[in-house]
């Protein structure tokens, strides 16, 4: 293992934190990478890693190393990539919902990976908050706004919202004609996971974004749950057009004030500063948003 492999196995010990899992990662032997670093902080004269039983950390010079080694191995990629044309390989590691990826990234995935066959792909699945850097994720796909956690962002498209519910539920409620006729209606209350609270229902009226909140009397954190709560006639919904329409081709939901759609989610990509150079990840990114600027979602 050559300095410059020592430099890379540095950075994905203090990304991750493990050397189990960094060694992981790279294909290497535990004991391999523990005795890599030893070399390279020898090399060095100088101490990185602080290693207690449950994690590793960089100590204060091993932060400052890891910074130059993050510029360095930057600059080493994009040369590379520069001078032989960069075909992407290894493996990539993103994250999306389950129903996003089923329904339009597999359709299209043997294709992709056709097109790059030394790349190699790991997909998780979820709507949790991912430490991408801790974790070892190149990217996530997210839908809704973000906090600037000092990710870079790529905007991929904007999903259309419906509001619905069940025949039975609008037999024993009533079809509104506008969301002033709300009243008496309830909804199946979903929990954001980012402030703990049910979120209100929204509405375009006359070119502006109207709040509802309406009672609920079961409140969920999944949309799975939500979607199933709905088709049994606990409320009205508002959730992704895609995500609902089957249920709206069956009928076993209804469209609810078309005229007065909830705004558009947008979708993003995001992934850390540090691997924008990436051809492995540059590649990733094309296809995803070439799939979604011609999807109808």
């Amino acid at each position: 293992m050559d300095r410059l492999d020592r430099m890379h196995l540095f950075t994905r010990v203090v990304d991750r934190r493990s050397f189990s899992a960094a060694a992981s990662d790279l294909g290497l032997a535990r004991s391999t990478a523990t005795e890599a670093i030893k070399q390279l902080e020898a090399e060095l004269g100088a101490r990185l890693l602080e290693r207690t039983t449950r994690v590793v950390r960089p100590t204060l010079d091993g932060q400052a190393y890891y910074q130059r080694c993050q510029q360095i191995l930057t600059e080493f990629e994009e040369a590379n990539s520069a001078f032989r044309n960069a075909e992407p390989q290894g493996l990539l590691r993103i994250d999306a919902h389950p129903l996003l990826t089923h329904t339009y990234l597999l359709p299209k995935l043997p294709e992709f990976l056709a097109r790059n066959p030394k790349l190699d792909l790991h997909i998780g699945q979820g709507d949790r908050i991912v430490d991408l850097v801790r974790e070892g994720v190149d990217c996530v796909l997210r839908a809704g706004s973000q906090p600037d956690s000092g990710l870079i962002m790529r905007h991929l498209t904007d999903i259309r919202e419906v509001t619905c519910a069940s025949p039975d539920y609008l037999a024993r409620h009533g079809m509104p004609a506008s969301p002033e006729q709300l009243g008496g209606h309830q909804c199946v209350g979903f929990v954001s996971s980012r402030t703990g609270t049910v979120m209100p229902l929204e509405f375009t009226v006359g070119g502006e974004l109207r709040m509802v909140e309406l009672p609920s009397r079961v409140t969920v954190n999944n949309s799975d749950t939500m979607a199933e709560l709905a088709r049994l006639g606990f409320g009205l919904i508002q959730a992704p057009r895609y995500r609902l329409k089957p249920d709206l081709d069956r009928g076993t939901l209804v469209e609810v004030l078309p005229d007065h759609p909830p705004s558009p989610t947008p979708l993003s990509a995001l992934y850390p500063q540090n691997r924008q150079l990436s051809p492995r990840l540059r590649v990733f990114l094309d296809w995803v948003s070439g799939i979604f600027a011609a999807a109808e979602i």
